[in-house]
């Protein structure tokens, strides 16, 4: 078992509020990607009020290569932020509403015989965007979600023995409704794993929930709005280029070898049934680069690191029985483990 020790990160950095880093000395090689973080945030703002841990969360999965898994009640705006994402960043969105009866075809696409040529040709599903929304995606049966598997991984789809691979930027954000159990299938640990982050979207606060009524309440065209208002600050070439560029960030050997202790701890701590995979200690190195380089930093730190712990780990690691019954939580224990774990000085 870890024990507790001095050096640890402030309670305030292990709450599971995902925050940008206000200890920042700017780089001028990454003052482009802190630039640009800002500017995309400033213009989703103008239509997508407050939930800044999903807009930082959201941003940091794209720029680090990874996937979102999504938990929240129905109604906190999700379709709008991804639409609202796609006009800003200039890249293509699309959204799959996953139900009972959706089959892997109607997410990959399938051949369809073309009578003109008398043959075969592939028709693309709805995987094939830039941003895709999986709204309530354990509401699909197993095999539905195993069709996003190799997309997530791979970002390609294989029909027929031909791979068709998806646009790049890639961005999957998949949802699903902590309160609703009745026609839910849990997600395979496989398909968990593959999300980088799981972010937990609460309600609004009174303030912010009072901007949205006088934001949306005028029934006037989304499509219009996000035309007018909301700029295009970037393409999809230069996301690529930020993307390259994020992974720059350089990780001090000491600074990887905490992350490590970290992703082993989950192995053999008490409360859990199931730790992370090496996949986790990838996840929080490319997520801890992509903080740095939004706060215009060309080097990582454990403060990046201690931020983005628990939206990387909570999902990727499973409470034993006894702790259930407890009443604990991933969080709670997941915060408990980091204050055990020393924080490197230099």
């Amino acid at each position: 078992m870890v024990k507790k020790l001095s050096n640890t990160p402030p309670e305030s950095q292990i709450d599971g509020t995902l925050v940008p880093n206000p200890k920042t000395v700017t780089s001028e090689k990454f003052a482009p990607v802190k630039e640009l973080y800002e500017e995309i945030a400033g213009e989703i703002g103008k239509l997508f009020v407050g939930q800044q841990e999903l807009i930082l969360g959201s941003l940091t999965a794209l720029f680090a290569g990874g996937h979102v898994l999504i938990e929240s009640v129905p109604g906190l705006g999700k379709t709008l932020f991804v639409r609202t994402l796609g006009r800003v960043l200039g890249c293509e969105c699309g959204r799959i509403q996953f139900t009972a009866d959706l089959m892997p075809s109607d997410i990959t696409g399938a051949p369809v015989y073309d009578m003109q040529k008398s043959e075969f040709r592939f028709r693309p599903g709805p995987v094939f965007t830039q941003f895709l929304l999986a709204d309530e995606i354990n509401r699909s049966p197993a095999k539905t979600h195993a069709a996003l598997l190799e997309i997530m991984q791979e970002f390609r789809v294989t029909i027929d023995g031909t791979s068709h691979e998806v646009p790049k930027p890639f961005l999957v954000m998949a949802t699903q409704n902590p309160l609703e159990s009745e026609g839910t299938y849990n997600l395979p640990e496989a398909q968990l794993d593959r999300f980088m982050f799981l972010l937990k979207v609460e309600y609004p606060s009174a303030s912010e929930e009072i901007k949205i009524l006088k934001l949306h309440s005028q029934q006037v065209d989304l499509n219009q709005r996000l035309l007018t208002e909301v700029n295009t600050v970037t393409s999809p070439t230069q996301l690529l280029e930020m993307i390259d560029l994020c992974s720059q960030v350089r990780m001090e050997d000491s600074l990887i070898d905490y992350i490590n202790r970290i992703v082993r701890a989950t192995r053999t701590w008490p409360a859990f049934h199931i730790g992370a995979s090496p996949r986790a200690g990838l996840a929080l190195m490319q997520s801890a680069r992509v903080l740095a380089a939004f706060s215009g930093r060309d080097f990582a730190t454990p403060d990046d690191v201690v931020d983005i712990t628990l939206p990387t780990l909570r999902h990727r690691i499973q409470l034993t029985a006894e702790a259930e019954i407890e009443g604990r939580s991933n969080d709670e224990e997941l915060g408990e483990l980091l204050r055990g774990i020393e924080v490197p000085r230099d």
